[in-house]
C-alpha cells in the first residue's frame, strides 16, 4: 500500500484565517538545547546542532507553512504556550507581534504568536500586553546563544501586530510567487 506523506513546509496550508491566525509547525520545544530544523529536501525533522552554549530555547520555535521569508526559509514563528510543545506539532497560532533581527548579516524576522487553543495565554491579543521581562529574555537568548560559535545576532526591534500581519502576508505572497499556488 502506498501512502503520500505531505512535506510540512509545502504540503501544509498556512491557515484559513491568515495572517491573523496561522498554522504553526513547531520545530523546537520550549526548554530544548537541540536546534532542530525541517530538512528542506525530505521534510523530515533534522538535528542541526546542539546549542554550543548553556542556553535553552525560552519559547516554542517553528515556522509558518507555505511562507517564504527574505532569508530564503519558511517564515519563523515563536509561539507562546503554557507548556512546551513537541516537535512537528501543528497548531493554531494567533499572531500578536514580531521580533526583527539580523542573523549573520541577513534580516531574519520572528513572528510572535500565542497558541490559540491554550487558555493560559490565548487572552493576549497584542505584543504590548506581554511583560517587559519577556522581551528582555528573548533578546538575551537570541543575541547570546550563538556567541560560542563565533556568530553574531542582533535583535533590532519588536514590532506590533500590524507590522507582523504585513510580514506574514508578504511571506505568503512571496511563497506563491516563488513556488506557485500549492
Amino acid at each position: 500500500m502506498q501512502s503520500n506523506v505531505l512535506h510540512p513546509w509545502h504540503g501544509v496550508h498556512y491557515g484559513e484565517q491568515a495572517p491573523r491566525v496561522v498554522n504553526a509547525v513547531i520545530e523546537i520545544p520550549q526548554g530544548s538545547r537541540c536546534k532542530y530544523e525541517i530538512d528542506k529536501p525530505t521534510g523530515l525533522l533534522k538535528l542541526d546542532r546542539v546549542i554550543f552554549s548553556s542556553f535553552y530555547y525560552p519559547i516554542n520555535y517553528g515556522f509558518i507553512p507555505q511562507t517564504y521569508g527574505g532569508d530564503k526559509d519558511p517564515l519563523d514563528i515563536l509561539v507562546i504556550t503554557s507548556l512546551s510543545v513537541q516537535p512537528l506539532t501543528l497548531m493554531d497560532a494567533k499572531v500578536i507581534g514580531v521580533m526583527q533581527m539580523i542573523d549573520g548579516g541577513d534580516p531574519d524576522d520572528k513572528i510572535i504568536a500565542v497558541a490559540a487553543t491554550d487558555p493560559g495565554v490565548n487572552h493576549y491579543n497584542n505584543i504590548e500586553e506581554l511583560p517587559k521581562h519577556f522581551f528582555d529574555e528573548l533578546r538575551h537568548f537570541f543575541e547570546e546563544y550563538k556567541k560560542l560559535e563565533n556568530k553574531s545576532v542582533v535583535v533590532e526591534d519588536f514590532g506590533d501586530k500590524a507590522k507582523a500581519l504585513t510580514i506574514v502576508q508578504e511571506a505568503i505572497d512571496f511563497y506563491k510567487e516563488t513556488f506557485g499556488n500549492k
